[in-house]
């Protein structure tokens, strides 16, 4: 027989081809021959490993590696795969796509043909042929290394591969984990092929090339056939033609290394084997192969887009609350760390609450009237009453973290423990409360206090003792209404309307404290927004604690809901990317108050937008509207809060560090010598509101009578200074305001206190003057503790909000 007859003829699939033999020098002989028997020791070591454990493990070394071997457990099983969580609009559209590894899992009915095919052809071409090992690939491998005198080509099986893929995908973002998964070891080669037969034994073929196209890298941060279709092609994987096939295919041997946006030429080469590939295994046409070489690339890449900072619209920041919402309801997990794992890793299709246009509408109020270079910035939340449900959340400063481009990551809208900041003074905005907590407690509508143009802060009862004034006779221990021109008496109607600090302060006085900080805590305002407990103090019914633009809007809502209070809402629905429902906290809605007080509240509002502070302010469609304006002390915050019959928004306007008084001050272009709630956030929710209701039906909202209280003496007036009106004594409904009478609304026996089912506290009754407080104030106002009528008095202290009736 002639040498020439002894060459094996190649077969179907391999891709060894015969050539001439040359001739060798004895050195040359000398290290082939080296090299040959080192690869044939290797390959021992396998096939024994591999194929001879159950018969005996003949051969050197072959008992021992037989024994690990079998030691491996076969309890194989993948990890849920890392995949991308989208977030969407009530619309249905996208506000932003966040994952840890960008990755959508898909069905093999969604992938190309032509791509799984050509993932084959280039990366195990016998793949249906062989088991979980193709010893046929190895022998050919030895061959081919032994010829080159180097490691040229690998044996490892798809199979093999897609366990090597697994054990990266479990080590995560540990990089000593991840690299340990990498290494190339005699025990990490037998383990990963332990475990293939195993995949073989449970899985068909199809099924491994599915997991295996979802699981594997093609660079650029994109994890399976899925993304990487998006990525390279902006387009889904089962819409790949044959020539985006073919260059992905070739992108797993090495995403850098072919590179497509940085190696264009080396990606088309590889592309082009690939298609070669699919030639030679018949599985393409001579033809088609020349159409797909002649192809260009047709990249339409798409940059890697993970987070909240990628949302458009000025939806960030309410990303960035869901990611809140999710990180910190139990509903999606027992743990912080559970939590924070489904929203990573998740892979969930989240549909909020957001409605896209009244989002548009309140983002471009406050980028068009606030502008980004101004030294303060405003923020407003919509929000749907009778369901909580967050509809719009924007703010003039983006979202972002280049300070040179004025963005920030803190969210104004919101409370601190949802990534907002610590909140804002309301101003005259928590008025309305105090007027809520009075009319449960039994005031009557027509309530009258002789409101003097300045009074000093009377002693008031709190949950669980008294806070007196130790600066009484002084102007820190008094508190002043805007104008001169406010002199009592006053009723509840028109003393909202023109926001009369002194009456509210009366009013505090008579129902007591804890009956106003139970009504606020039943309205949402749990705490401060920077996280601490509401303080009982004088200047709570003022608005001097901080609060956050969504408090405020959801506390209104309410009042619109006819006193139903329901919590912020900001997910319809929840699934998995393959359909599956996740359970979700649904509304959680509770009675605040009575229809009563709340109609009765609503109509008082409407009054400042008829004749009050608000006035000048109207919706385009003239639809009714009812209002609270919000201005603090030195014009460091204004504030503009209403609502209609079905939408309810609240507007801040401020600067969130410096706090900047806005005084002879350009904002939006405009300069403005004093701002105010009607005159700064009111034309801002003016402008956003009226866009907001374009498109929805007009609903009012209940309101009841209220008589105009009578006309009073022009040339009357209360002295300023004077603690008491000379013009009002005897008018009205005249109620004792000592601390602890039995008879005032507030004590234990009047709605509003802890006697009251829902209220907190400790009841309030009659107190002695003598007992322990245990109560501290901050240095804006002055208290008394201590026994036996000690009194420690505090640092003198600027007055507290001294209201906004300029606002008109």
């Amino acid at each position: 027989m002639s040498p020439k007859s002894r060459i094996p003829a190649p077969d179907a699939g391999d891709t060894w081809v015969p050539r001439p033999r040359r001739r060798e020098t004895p050195i040359g002989f000398l290290g082939h021959t080296v090299t040959f028997l080192g690869c044939c020791t290797l390959g021992g070591v396998l096939l024994a490993g591999l194929i001879l454990p159950a018969a005996g493990a003949v051969g050197l070394g072959a008992k021992s590696s037989a024994e690990g071997f079998e030691s491996i457990p076969d309890d194989f099983k993948a990890p849920a795969l890392t995949q991308a969580t989208q977030v969407f609009d009530a619309k249905g559209g996208l506000i932003a796509k966040v994952y840890e590894r960008d990755r959508t899992v898909i069905p093999a009915e969604q992938m190309s043909p032509l791509m799984r095919q050509a993932q084959v052809d280039i990366e195990d071409a016998r793949f249906y042929e062989h088991g979980a090992v193709d010893l046929k690939g190895i022998l050919r491998a030895i061959t081919k290394n032994a010829e080159s005198g180097a490691a040229v080509q690998g044996a490892s099986t798809l199979t093999q591969q897609y366990v090597k893929n697994v054990n990266v995908e479990k080590a995560g973002d540990d990089p000593v984990a991840v690299l340990e998964a990498q290494r190339k070891t005699l025990g990490r080669k037998i383990q990963e092929l332990r475990y293939a037969i195993k995949l073989e034994e449970d899985l068909t073929k199809d099924q491994i090339l599915t997991n295996y196209l979802n699981i594997t890298f093609y660079g650029h941060q994109a994890y399976g056939i899925q993304a990487a279709a998006q990525r390279y092609f902006s387009k889904d994987a089962k819409d790949l033609a044959l020539p985006e096939a073919a260059m992905l295919a070739g992108l797993v041997q090495n995403p850098s290394q072919y590179d497509p946006k940085l190696h264009p030429v080396a990606a088309q080469k590889r592309r082009d084997t690939v298609i070669d590939k699919m030639v030679e295994n018949k599985h393409i046409t001579a033809d088609q192969a020349k159409e797909a070489k002649a192809a260009p690339l047709g990249l339409k890449y798409r940059d890697p887009q993970n987070g909240c900072i990628t949302a458009q619209a000025g939806m960030g920041f309410f990303c960035d609350y869901v990611r809140h919402v999710v990180k910190q309801d139990p509903v999606f997990g027992k743990s912080a760390a559970e939590r924070k794992k489904l929203w990573d890793t998740g892979g969930l299709n989240i549909y909020t609450t957001l409605d896209p246009e009244k989002q548009a509408a309140a983002q471009n109020a406050v980028s068009e009237q606030v502008y980004v270079t101004d030294p303060v910035s405003a923020a407003m939340t919509m929000v749907e009453p009778g369901t909580g449900k967050i509809l719009a959340m924007a703010q003039t400063r983006p979202y972002g973290l280049a300070k040179e481009k004025n963005q920030t990551v803190v969210n104004y809208n919101v409370d601190a423990a949802m990534g907002g900041g610590i909140g804002f003074q309301p101003g005259s905005n928590f008025k309305p409360i105090v007027a809520a907590a009075a009319l449960e407690a039994g005031l009557p509508p027509t309530q009258r206090y002789d409101s003097p143009n300045r009074m000093d802060w009377p002693t008031m009862r709190t949950c669980d003792g008294t806070w007196k004034n130790l600066s009484k006779g002084k102007k820190e221990g008094s508190i002043p209404n805007e104008s001169a021109r406010e002199v009592g008496p006053y009723e509840l109607k028109e003393a909202m309307a023109l926001s009369v600090n002194t009456y509210f302060v009366q009013m505090e006085q008579e129902i007591g404290l804890c009956a106003v900080k139970q009504m606020a805590n039943k309205l949402g305002v749990t705490g401060k927004a920077g996280g601490d407990p509401l303080q009982e103090l004088p200047a709570l019914g003022l608005g001097t604690q901080e609060v956050s633009p969504l408090t405020m809007a959801n506390v209104y809502a309410s009042f619109a809901a006819r006193g139903t209070y329901c919590a912020p809402l900001a997910i319809n629905k929840i699934s998995t990317v393959d359909g599956k429902d996740v359970p979700v906290s649904p509304a959680k809605c509770t009675e605040a108050m009575s229809t009563d007080t709340a109609d009765v509240i609503n109509s008082v509002l409407l009054g400042v937008t008829e004749k009050g502070t608000a006035k000048d302010l109207r919706l385009d469609d003239r639809r009714q509207i009812a209002a609270k304006t919000g201005t603090t002390d030195e014009k460091k915050s204004a504030w503009f809060t209403g609502y209609t019959g079905n939408l309810a928004g609240s507007v801040w306007l401020g600067s969130p560090g410096t706090k900047v008084p806005m005084k002879n001050i350009r904002i939006g272009g405009h300069y403005q010598q004093e701002v105010f709630g009607a005159t700064g956030p009111g034309p801002i929710w003016e402008q956003a509101m009226s866009d907001a209701v374009r498109n929805m039906p007009e609903k009012e909202f209940p309101t009841v009578y209220i008589p105009d209280p009578p006309k009073r003496d022009p040339n009357c007036a209360t002295p300023s200074g004077s603690p008491t009106g000379t013009c009002g004594s005897g008018s009205g409904k005249q109620r004792p305001s000592s601390p602890g009478n039995p008879s005032s609304p507030g004590n234990a026996s009047t709605p509003g206190n802890a006697s009251t089912p829902g209220s907190t506290g400790n009841p309030v009754g009659p107190l002695n003057p003598n007992s322990p407080v245990g109560r501290s104030a901050p240095s804006t106002q002055s208290t008394q503790s201590g026994q036996s009528g000690q009194s420690t008095p505090l640092a003198p202290a600027a007055p507290a909000d001294p209201g906004d009736n300029q606002d008109q």
